[in-house]
C-alpha cells in the first residue's frame, strides 16, 4: 500500500453530495483521489464492509473505476461491487446497496451533462440507504478535502472487469456483477410485466430513446427481452463514452429525435427517454407531452395499478420548484404533502422514515421507496403499466386528469453558462427587495407574497436555507427563482412558471398562451436582461 502526499483542491462545493467538473480538472493528478480519500476519511467502521462501484460509462471511467478500486482495498473496504466494464445506473447502484446491505456506493456520473474528453465528468458517496449522503457527511467531505495532505492507494495491476465474478485485490475481493439482471428482477417485482406484455402484443407502438448513455443495455433487457417490444422499440442503446457526441439530457430539446416522432398523428403511441445515468425520464404521448411535474401527479394518482403500490402511498413530496399539480392528488386522497428542497437527499430522509412512498422533481426526476434515488426506466415502466390497465391513451388520461383535478401550467425556463456574477448579482438584487413585493399589482395579477423558501428537516434537524426566491401571486400563481449547480461553466439561473387553471376554466389552452403574462412579469422583475445579457432561456421544458 502507497501513502502518497497530496495537496488540498478547493473547488468543491459546500453542501453537495460530490463533484461535477470538466473530464481535464480530473485528469489532474490527485484530484479524483483527494475526493476519494476525503469521503473516506470522513467515514467510520468500513473496515471489512461492502461497497458498490459504478458510473454511467461516460469517457474517463474506466480509469476511475480502477483508480477507486485500489483506494478501497487500501482503506481497508472487505469488498467492492463493481458492474460489468465498471457500468452501473445510479438506481441500480442504489438498488444494490440495498440488496447487498452495503456500507455505500461511490458513482462515477454526471448525470444528464455531455460527455467525451472536453466533456463533463463527476463522482458522488451515496450512503447505506442507497441514497445520496446526508447534509452532515457532505459538508464532512467538504471541510476535508480543504485540509487533506495524503491518500492511500494500492500498488497493483488493474482489475479485470469484462468477466463476471470473484477476484482478489489483496485482501479486499471485487466481485463483478452484472449491471441489469438485480435491477430488472426489482422492476418485475413491481410491475404487471404480463398486462405490460400484452399491451405490446395488442400492437401498442413504444420508443424508448437510451440516448447512447447506460440505460441501453437496461431497456434492452427490460423492454425487449422481458416485456416482448419489438427491438425497433429502443433507439440509441449502445452507450458511448461520448454518447454519441450527444447531450444525454432527456428535454424538448436534446431529444427532439423522439419529440418529433410522437407528435406525428401516426407516431407512437408512448415515446421516452432517460438521461446519462438513468435517473431521469421524458414522458410523451401520441401528440401530447407531459411535463414532470404533470407525471408525478398522474403516477401518484394511478400508482395502486401497480402490483408493487396496490396498498396504496404513504404520503408524496415534491421539490419545492416542482408544481403542485401533485398537491391536489394527495389532498384528494387524503395523504400528506412534503415540499423539500431540490436534492433527492431530502426526500430520501421521508422515504427512510415511511413518511412517502413517492416523489419527484420537475427536472425530470421520479421515484418511489423501491431505491433512493430518482429512476428514469422506473418511470417509464410505471406509465406503461398505467396504460396497460386504463386501456386510454396518453391524451386521454391527461384529459380526464386534468378534468378531475384542474392544470397546473407549468414550464422552466434555463439561461445556462451565464456569467456567474452577474447571475449572483441578480439574486442578491431580488432578495433584496422581496420585503417590497407583496401587494404590488402586475399584468399577471397581484403579488401577494415573496420569500425565500428554506426547509427545516425533522428528521436529522438539519435547516436547508436560500433555495430559491417565490413570488406568489393571488390567483395561485407562482414565479420562482433558482441558481443551479449541475453545470461546470458559468452558472444556470432557472425561473419556474406555474399557473393554475379550475375544471371549470380551458384545459385545452397552449403553455405559452397560458404563461405569457407571467414569463414578462419574470424578465421584468429580475431585471434578467440586464444582469445576464440574455433575452431568451438556453432551453424551455
Amino acid at each position: 500500500m502507497l501513502t502518497i502526499s497530496t495537496t488540498p483542491f478547493d473547488d468543491q462545493k459546500p453542501g453537495t453530495s460530490g463533484v461535477r467538473k470538466k473530464v481535464t480538472r480530473f485528469q489532474e493528478p490527485g484530484y479524483l483521489e483527494n475526493f476519494v480519500q476525503s469521503v473516506f476519511d470522513c467515514l467510520t467502521g468500513f473496515k471489512g464492509e461492502t461497497l458498490v462501484l459504478g458510473g454511467d460509462g461516460r469517457f474517463h471511467n474506466d480509469l476511475a473505476i480502477q483508480t477507486i478500486l485500489k483506494m478501497a482495498a487500501a482503506n481497508g473496504f472487505g469488498r467492492v461491487i463493481v458492474g460489468q466494464d465498471g457500468i452501473l445506473s445510479t438506481p441500480a447502484v442504489s438498488n444494490l446497496i440495498r440488496q447487498h446491505g452495503a456500507f455505500g456506493g461511490i458513482i462515477l456520473s454526471a448525470s444528464h451533462n455531455p460527455g467525451g474528453p472536453d466533456g463533463d465528468f463527476g463522482i458522488k458517496y451515496n450512503g447505506a440507504n442507497g441514497g445520496p449522503a446526508t447534509e452532515t457527511v457532505t459538508e464532512a467531505i467538504f471541510v476535508r478535502s480543504k485540509v487533506i495532505d495524503t491518500y492511500k492507494i494500492l500498488e497493483a495491476d488493474d482489475v479485470d472487469l469484462g468477466n463476471l465474478g470473484l477476484t482478489n485485490l489483496e485482501a479486499t475481493k471485487v466481485e463483478v456483477v452484472d449491471p441489469v439482471e438485480a435491477y430488472a428482477t426489482l422492476m418485475e417485482s413491481l410491475f404487471d410485466f404480463s398486462a405490460i406484455s400484452q399491451l405490446f402484443d395488442s400492437g401498442f407502438e413504444f420508443r424508448f430513446d437510451a440516448m447512447h448513455a447506460v440505460t441501453g443495455p437496461y431497456a434492452r433487457k427490460i423492454f425487449i427481452e422481458r416485456l416482448g417490444a419489438p427491438a425497433e422499440s429502443v433507439m440509441n442503446a449502445q452507450p458511448s463514452t461520448t454518447f454519441g457526441n450527444g447531450h444525454p439530457d432527456p428535454n424538448l430539446v436534446h431529444a427532439k429525435e423522439i419529440y418529433d416522432m410522437a407528435m406525428r398523428s401516426d407516431g407512437p403511441d408512448l415515446c421516452a427517454a432517460s438521461d446519462g445515468d438513468g435517473d431521469r425520464n421524458l414522458i410523451i404521448g401520441k401528440q401530447c407531452f407531459v411535463s414532470p411535474s404533470d407525471s408525478l401527479a398522474v403516477i401518484a394518482a394511478n400508482a395502486h395499478l401497480a402490483p408493487g403500490y396496490r396498498s396504496g402511498l404513504s404520503g408524496v413530496a415534491r421539490s419545492m420548484p416542482t408544481s403542485c399539480a401533485v398537491d391536489r392528488v394527495s389532498e384528494a386522497m387524503g395523504i400528506p404533502l412534503f415540499e423539500t428542497p431540490t436534492g433527492w437527499k431530502f426526500f430520501g430522509n421521508l422515504l427512510d422514515a415511511g413518511d412517502i412512498t413517492l416523489c419527484g422533481e420537475e427536472s425530470a426526476g421520479t421515484g418511489s421507496n423501491h431505491v433512493r434515488e430518482k429512476d428514469g426506466v422506473w418511470a417509464v415502466l410505471m406509465w406503461l403499466n398505467i396504460l396497460a390497465v386504463r386501456g386510454q391513451s396518453v391524451s386521454e388520461i391527461m384529459r380526464d386528469h386534468w378534468e378531475t383535478y384542474g392544470r397546473n401550467y407549468y414550464a422552466r425556463h434555463d439561461f445556462e453558462e451565464v456569467d456567474g456574477q452577474g447571475a449572483n448579482d441578480l439574486i442578491a438584487a431580488l432578495r433584496n427587495k422581496l420585503g417590497e413585493l407583496p401587494g404590488r399589482k402586475t399584468k399577471a395579477g397581484q403579488i401577494v407574497h415573496a420569500d425565500e423558501f428554506s426547509y427545516y428537516d425533522s428528521i436529522d434537524e438539519s435547516l436547508t436555507e436560500r433555495q430559491g426566491l417565490r413570488l406568489i401571486f393571488e390567483d395561485g400563481s407562482r414565479i420562482i427563482y433558482r441558481l443551479s449547480g449541475t453545470g461546470t461553466v458559468g452558472a444556470t439561473l432557472r425561473v419556474y412558471l406555474e399557473r393554475y387553471e379550475s375544471t371549470e376554466g380551458n384545459l385545452e389552452q397552449l403553455t405559452s398562451d397560458a404563461l405569457a403574462e407571467l414569463v414578462s412579469v419574470s424578465r421584468e422583475l429580475a431585471g434578467i436582461e440586464r444582469f445576464t445579457g440574455r433575452t431568451q432561456p438556453t432551453v424551455i421544458t
